[in-house]
């Protein structure tokens, strides 16, 4: 076991269960400490004060604010903190500031944990590199900023995914393929349990065959919607 210490880590995220699955995530699978989280940019401004994390995985859309205005706070720089935005806006102003700020990573909600770790893995790179070179050479950069050479997207898992249930499923969205359903919708007109639709549903997006929208209402947080990708 490593006794270095840890590098500090807080996360800026007002759905607390959201929060608390990256927590358990980062903490489980990297040398990594969650100092705290943040529901407001007021909080996160404080936590990045008071523990001068290394890295922030940070919300856009707050109670109080947008997340992006947080990357281009002087704090962040003090500290030499990097960025990841793990967000649900999409639109290409808010990508392109938080890009030419110099946010690490931009990761578009609902995140696959591959994605997230692959996201990490470079933050860990970067550092190590940072730490352990005073010259670097275009190998070293080339893994810093892009995936290393010849290595292709892991393929999705095919674990706990029977033929007979993926195709009552892509049958389903297939008789409509103009709506949008929730997961409580799928498992009730499909006939499975929660847990085995949420398992489908998260197989049938990472192979393409099905998208994910977010339904905002006046009260309480977004709602995660799928629909059939045209021409699958």
């Amino acid at each position: 076991m490593s006794h270095v210490k840890p590098l500090s880590v807080v996360i800026v995220e007002d759905e607390p269960h959201l929060a608390g699955l990256h927590r358990e995530f980062i903490e489980q699978h990297f040398h990594l400490r969650v100092a705290g989280i943040a529901g407001t940019l007021a909080q996160a401004r404080h936590l990045i004060e008071q523990h001068q994390p290394r890295l922030v995985l940070l919300d856009n859309y707050l109670p109080d604010g947008q997340g992006v205005t947080l990357i281009d706070d002087p704090l962040l720089k003090r500290f030499e903190c990097s960025v990841i935005f793990i967000t649900a806006a999409s639109d290409m102003q808010t990508c392109s500031h938080a890009m030419r700020s110099g946010a690490l990573d931009y990761l578009i909600k609902p995140v696959f944990f591959g994605r997230l770790r692959a996201s990490l893995e470079r933050f860990m790179l970067l550092v190590q590199t940072m730490s352990q070179m005073k010259k670097v050479d275009q190998h070293a950069l080339d893994k810093l900023f892009n995936l290393p050479v010849g290595d292709a997207p892991a393929a999705p898992s095919t674990k706990g995914i029977e033929t007979l249930t993926l195709t009552r499923v892509k049958a389903f969205f297939s008789d409509a393929p103009d709506s949008s359903w929730s997961v409580e919708q799928v498992v009730e007109k499909v006939g499975i349990s929660k847990t085995t639709g949420r398992r489908y549903l998260e197989y049938c997006v990472e192979i393409g065959f099905i998208g994910v929208e977010m339904q905002y209402g006046n009260i309480g947080h977004p709602r995660r919607l799928y629909r059939k990708i045209a021409g699958t």
